[in-house]
């Protein structure tokens, strides 16, 4: 039986499939989005462990969701409310 090399952060950090339009900015957007996600969840689960107390844990996730939303501005994710998913003007 061969034995499949499971690379670590590929284990820590795992990556869904994305479904959406397949633009490269909302790809990056999803992966920053992933990595948002999975990172609150480590730091609720030391929060909860008592770890982390309750006030670094928010201004953890406060900092994580400042990064993610600059990520959503620069990427220009949302800006052309007129377009639809093929890029083509509405109206």
């Amino acid at each position: 039986m061969e034995k499949k090399i499971v690379n670590k952060d590929d284990f820590l950090f795992p990556r869904g499939r994305y479904y959406g339009q397949v633009k490269p900015e909302n790809l990056v957007f999803n992966a920053n989005l992933q990595e948002f996600a999975q990172r609150v969840s480590y730091i609720c689960n030391l929060e909860t462990g008592g770890k982390v107390p309750p006030g670094a844990a928010y201004e953890q996730i406060k900092d994580l969701w400042k990064q993610l939303k600059r990520s959503k501005k620069e990427l220009g994710i949302g800006e052309d409310p007129f377009q639809d998913d093929q890029g083509e003007a509405k109206g």
